[in-house]
């Protein structure tokens, strides 16, 4: 006769030598569910860390904006300061000297040359990047360096990636000085003359404590140079510090020359600004 199967396994199992213990069993799950603790809460935190480096850098795009505006007001007022501060968890704002360098044709003979340097806000790759070649122009529209109007600017803002470069690999945005022209016509006793008016601010390094995280921009001198009985100017960008990678490619300019045409005997009137870029010197 056979015997009657065994309807209740749970007994089966407790007579089961081989069975797991309840104590082992009960730390396997423990440690399972640490371990994915662990993963949830690092992704978590990673997340949140990349939300964040996100949003500031987005912030820090309207602050360099601002600086760039803000630099238009203060450059043409001897003594006129202006501080801005900003907050970053991960990036910095630096000032990198005689980045940029404008010469001054008339009639194709060079009459001048002028060195500016650049402000930028640097944040490292590994806490937010867009990808190693990533440029995009906040504003003006126009990638000229050369800008018209009243209402032009006389600075590029702009997002750039270049990695690796020799300071460290950043995403940066970047404040450089441009260059602004007004066309007017005069006319005094029966004579009408022609101007054409230029505007450049030349930023140069101020005290750089970093008391705190601002930026400072005093205006300190203008200065003009006057050029009469010409029928072309020409302006043309190099870049002094291109061996550290701030070369065409980075500033990324619609032209490296820019020339205009204009009507003969004409005067040219070339204003120049000194304006001092101090970091971080109010509490």
């Amino acid at each position: 006769m056979k015997p009657k199967p065994n309807k209740n396994p749970l007994q089966h199992l407790r007579r089961d030598k081989r069975a797991i213990s309840p104590a082992i069993s009960t730390t396997i799950l423990t440690s399972a569910v640490i371990v994915m603790l662990l993963v949830t809460t690092t992704f978590a935190n990673n997340y949140l860390s990349q939300r964040i480096a996100e949003n500031e850098f987005s912030a820090m795009k309207q602050f360099m904006q601002t600086i760039g505006l803000q630099l238009d007001d203060v450059a043409w007022t001897i003594g006129r300061t202006q501080t801005v501060r900003y907050a970053s968890m991960y990036g910095q704002v630096n000032f990198e000297s005689a980045a940029l360098n404008y010469t001054v044709y008339v009639n194709d003979l060079p009459v001048a040359s002028f060195s500016a340097g650049m402000l930028l806000f640097n944040m490292p790759t590994s806490k937010f990047n867009l990808g190693n070649g990533y440029s995009a122009l906040i504003f003006p529209p126009s990638r000229s360096f050369l800008q018209q109007g009243t209402s032009a600017p006389v600075s590029h803002v702009f997002v750039i990636e270049i990695v690796p470069m020799n300071d460290g690999n950043y995403i940066r945005i970047v404040v450089a000085p441009s260059i602004r022209m007004l066309n007017s016509t005069i006319t005094t006793g029966g004579t009408t003359k022609n101007y054409y008016n230029f505007y450049f601010p030349i930023l140069a390094s101020g005290n750089n404590p970093r008391i705190s995280p601002t930026v400072t921009l005093q205006g300190t001198s203008v200065n003009v140079l006057t050029h009469g009985d010409i029928n072309k100017i020409k302006l043309q960008v190099d870049f002094p510090k291109s061996g550290l990678g701030f070369d065409s490619s980075f500033f990324n300019f619609a032209h490296l020359t820019e020339e205009v045409n204009v009507p003969s005997d004409s005067i040219l009137q070339f204003y120049t600004s000194e304006v001092i870029v101090s970091l971080g010197t109010q509490g």
